[in-house]
């Protein structure tokens, strides 16, 4: 069995063929996916974070809005670039929406990635502590959500406060119970793969992550989630962590179909430069009609690794067309493979 949801990086565009010709476009579509979703029956609706681009940005008010408007599936990043973020403010609205939503907030958080513009997070007026990367403040702005999240009273009192406080030290409101436990690292190596189960946090790794041994992409992501798996074990957590894997996996059963993704049948992995010094191997895609995908997916070692898998859908194609994509692999593929 699978938990099994979508991926959307929340494109827009005022092109010809786009769905999404705003950022309006793109938002509420991204809500009425994730019903559609839920009204499916798939686990999860997640949602890419970049900033500077037309893409979906700011992850709360629209997880919020998604929240309240369903019941059941799981509301997700997958991820946050923690270089762009205030911690105590994340965490105040990451209660809200996890509020909202009854607890079905699942936050992918990271250090990021390759961005539309030089050094973005300066603009919103973050810098590097002395002798640190960009990498190092991304991971020291987790580390201080984390803590807060834990919900324990770590402020000093007004003695003559505006209201009545609660004995003791004060921590952010509003908590959410649990949340803590429902952060995901978004790791794209194995060395950061370690390094967040030794903190806690859940695995979620992408399509895409550095290029360590030159195997094939799913056989990497299968070492550095066994990795995980071990460094959890060894911190000695006392729950069950969760692993995420994100695919592009299209079941060929219509002309349309075939007219958008049919070319992609013959996809491999691929090599490259993320940037100048890091090399990265990108998963395949998988297109195909639905008995060749799963015997495809059958032999893809990181799927079987995972409890969690994120497809990632084209949104602007549209609503119906991506309702139809989910409703495909949950119909014709999840079952053969024994996901569902």
């Amino acid at each position: 069995m699978k938990n099994i949801g979508f991926l959307s990086f929340g494109h827009w565009s005022d092109t010809p063929h786009s769905r999404t010709r705003t950022a309006a476009d793109a938002l509420t579509q991204a809500v009425e996916l994730a019903v559609a979703a839920e009204e499916l029956g798939a686990d999860g609706a997640y949602f890419r974070v970049h900033h500077f681009a037309r893409q979906l940005t700011a992850p709360f008010p629209l997880l919020a809005a998604i929240g309240a408007r369903t019941e059941r599936i799981e509301i997700g990043t997958g991820v946050i670039d923690m270089r762009y973020e205030n911690p105590m403010y994340m965490a105040e609205d990451a209660g809200a929406a996890d509020l909202i939503a009854g607890g079905r907030l699942q936050l992918g958080i990271s250090r990021g990635s390759p961005e539309q513009v030089i050094d973005g997070w300066r603009y919103f007026g973050y810098r590097p502590g002395a002798g640190d990367t960009d990498a190092d403040m991304a991971r020291k702005h987790a580390e201080v959500l984390l803590k807060v999240l834990e919900g324990e009273g770590f402020a000093e009192p007004n003695p003559r406060p505006m209201f009545p406080n609660p004995p003791g030290l004060l921590r952010l409101e509003p908590h959410s119970a649990g949340l803590r436990d429902r952060i995901w690292w978004g790791a794209g190596s194995n060395a950061t793969a370690v390094w967040a189960a030794e903190r806690g946090m859940n695995l979620m790794s992408s399509t895409l992550k550095n290029d360590e041994g030159g195997a094939p992409f799913h056989v990497q992501q299968a070492e550095q989630i066994r990795a995980f798996r071990k460094a959890w074990s060894e911190a000695g957590w006392p729950r069950e962590p969760r692993v995420s894997v994100s695919r592009s996996i299209f079941a060929l059963t219509s002309d349309l179909d075939r007219a958008y993704f049919g070319a992609d049948g013959d996809s491999t992995d691929k090599v490259g430069y993320i940037d100048a010094d890091t090399k990265a191997i990108f998963g395949r895609t998988y297109a195909a009609e639905p008995d060749v995908l799963v015997r495809q997916l059958a032999g893809d070692e990181a799927i079987a690794e995972a409890d969690t898998l994120l497809l990632t859908v084209p949104n602007q194609l549209g609503v119906d067309y991506n309702a139809h994509v989910l409703e495909s692999i949950l119909t014709h593929v999840a079952p053969a493979l024994g996901w569902r």
